[in-house]
């Protein structure tokens, strides 16, 4: 994959690796890798994480099945109670993996990564690839790393380049100046390099791509980050020795931490990600063992084996076209898991940190981006080699989109039931219409069980993580305290419930464009998140507010359930629901503490002196705008 640009003043010389494309039609399998074996207790983990989550499913079919067999079965009824089934198995699973999580941490809670004893000296390059970022917060975040990594011990020898897709003239500018700053920063003979591709082919794939076919060769392995990414120099070096010490690894990725968030939706996803986040995160480890997933970023690689075996090729499109593979880090897991090489998760490797959309909409368009990545593994699961358990990875990156419209499809059945009396849409139907189903008249009470039972599942892995953190004083101290802690939860329980039916409709819409074949751009993300106008939000919201407005209808009429009330209240508040999104609570002291982590109210050192690098870049790009052109 050449890159137009010949010259690169500020990279080392080239040392290039072949990347042949992949055939999914074909198995592959790297002679370099080692032979190993995944350990014997992954399996009893599968068992105890799966099994509970099919069981629970199984008795839900049942109940559900019997409720609905009133005038007997037909197509909408089995069509009902496999939209449950496939809807329900996924909660399940959440439950059972943060349960488990919590057995493993409880059994093992003072164990932490090992240590090697004897590693070997790997040449490590970290990666940061950019696209029209915003350089004093890249180049901040760079130079923080970097600084640890120079205070660290380590036998290791690091690198770090910055590899810029920027098209933006004045960015690229900003992008020269900042380079030159942070290398005039740290001793000279710093490993400092930075590329811009004139022309940026294939996204981000293209950019790794285009380094290791001209210097993949000089690392031994590659730590990529994203734009956003901040890691401690522990951390780091935890990755490069535990890939040291472990020759069957072709890929180690950590489990990362979200900072910097200043909005009220920010704060939300980022208080959730790092309290409830650990347990689930544990329970994965257990069963993935060492056929983990990829999620493209804070994760080192052998740069050999991605190199033989993860180059990727284009898919026809549902057009008939070819298109690049979006979400391509569940691919790449999965090529160098049937190559192979191990793929493992450690997710008690502390100190790996990224950030996340500052508001509503802007989350909803990087889901968009998401949504279409993840529904073109539904055409890659037939590949040839791949192990199962990597199949699964790309099935569950699709159907955590699909499962929206199968909730959107309930909720309007839902809608439609019986709310307790005899006037209702689908009794209506019935009567006028004997080919219409005969639906069961379900009871308040059987509504308010049922619904109980749903919410009570969903939330079941954030209770369990809220119980775990308030069980142990140190750390309901780290959030603040007891009494800040709970009002921070009650805070993120509320906003999450009247967010989810919004998300639910904004990811069905995310689904029906890319069934309907519209692609998504690749848009820079605004990270600092800001206001948008009205017009904007009312556009972007229209599905949702009609449905709310329509829902709230129906209950004004007695044919909606009551049940359905808080639902129907977030669709139609969509618009200012999505305007509060974006509000600061760190402009204030008193919203300030609101949904606190305890990396933000005691933000570790990699973290203060990312901010301080930050602000001594954008003042030095300042000052180099005010300069007179040569």
């Amino acid at each position: 994959m050449a890159n137009v640009d010949q010259t690169y003043p500020l990279m080392p010389e080239r040392k290039p690796l072949g990347m042949p494309e992949q055939d999914f039609r074909k198995p592959y399998r790297d002679n370099a890798a080692p032979n190993w074996k995944s350990a014997s207790t992954s399996r009893i983990w599968k068992y105890a994480i799966f099994g509970p989550a099919f069981f629970t499913t199984i008795l839900l079919l049942a109940a559900f099945t019997d409720w609905l067999s009133t005038g007997g079965l037909g197509p909408v009824e089995f069509f009902l109670i496999t939209m449950v089934g496939l809807t329900f198995f996924w909660i399940s699973l959440s439950v059972s993996t943060a349960s488990m999580g919590l057995l493993n941490l409880s059994l093992k809670n003072k164990t932490e990564p090992s240590k090697p004893k004897t590693a070997e000296t790997l040449n490590v390059a970290l990666l940061v690839p950019i696209y029209n970022e915003t350089p004093s917060d890249v180049f901040g975040n760079a130079a923080a790393m970097w600084d640890e990594l120079q205070h660290s011990k380590t036998n290791h020898n690091f690198s770090l380049f910055i590899l810029s897709d920027t098209q933006n003239s004045d960015i690229a500018e900003q992008e020269l100046h900042a380079m030159a700053s942070l290398q005039a920063t740290f001793p000279e003979g710093s490993k400092l390099y930075y590329r811009r591709r004139s022309q940026n082919i294939d996204r981000k794939t293209g950019n790794l791509a285009d380094w290791i076919e001209g210097w993949g060769g000089t690392s031994d392995a590659m730590l990529v980050l994203d734009a956003d990414s901040l890691m401690t120099g522990n951390a780091i070096l935890a990755l490069a020795d535990e890939m040291a010490n472990d020759p069957s690894a072709g890929l180690i990725q950590s489990a990362p931490s979200l900072f910097g968030a200043k909005t009220l939706f920010a704060r939300m996803q980022q208080f959730s990600n790092v309290t409830y986040g650990r347990l689930l995160a544990e329970g994965l480890s257990l069963w993935t063992n060492r056929e983990a997933n990829y999620w493209g970023h804070n994760a080192i690689i052998r740069t050999a084996a991605f190199a033989s075996c993860a180059g990727l090729p284009r898919l026809k499109s549902l057009r008939g076209k070819e298109s690049l593979i979006l979400s391509h880090d569940f691919v790449e897991a999965g090529l160098l898991r049937r190559a192979g090489w191990a793929v493992r998760f450690l997710p008690r490797i502390q100190g790996s940190y990224e950030e996340t959309p500052a508001t509503l909409i802007d989350f909803a368009l990087r889901d968009r981006r998401w949504c279409q990545g993840n529904l073109q593994h539904l055409r890659i699961l037939h590949a040839a080699g791949l192990h199962a358990t990597s199949r699964f990875h790309m099935l569950h990156g699709a159907i955590s989109y699909l499962l929206s419209p199968a909730w959107f499809i309930l909720l309007t059945f839902w809608a439609l039931l019986s709310n307790g009396h005899n006037e209702n849409v689908i009794s209506y139907f019935s009567a006028a219409n004997p080919t219409m189903p005969i639906w069961p008249h379900i009871s308040n009470v059987n509504s308010l069980v049922i619904l109980l039972f749903m919410y009570g599942m969903l939330l079941a892995p954030k209770i369990i993580g809220a119980a775990v953190i308030w069980a142990s004083p140190n750390l309901r101290k780290s959030y603040g305290g007891g009494i800040q802690f709970l009002i921070s939860v009650m805070i993120e329980l509320v906003t999450s419930i009247i967010y989810a039916p919004i998300l639910m409709i904004q990811q069905t819409v995310a689904v029906l464009r890319y069934f309907l074949g519209f692609s998504e751009g690749w848009n820079p993300q605004k990270r600092q998140g800001g206001e948008y106008p009205l017009s904007t939000l009312i556009k972007f919201h229209m599905i949702e507010t009609v449905t709310g407005i329509a829902l709230l209808t129906g209950m004004a009429n007695n044919l909606v359930s009551l049940w359905l009330l808080p639902i129907a209240i977030s669709l139609a508040g969509a618009v200012l629901f999505s305007a509060l999104s974006g509000v600061n609570l760190t402009r204030k002291r008193w919203s300030s503490k609101q949904l606190g982590t305890p990396d933000e109210l005691s933000a570790p050192p990699v973290i203060v002196l990312a901010e301080r690098y930050r602000s001594q870049m954008s003042k030095a790009l300042e000052a180099s705008s005010r300069l007179p052109a040569e």
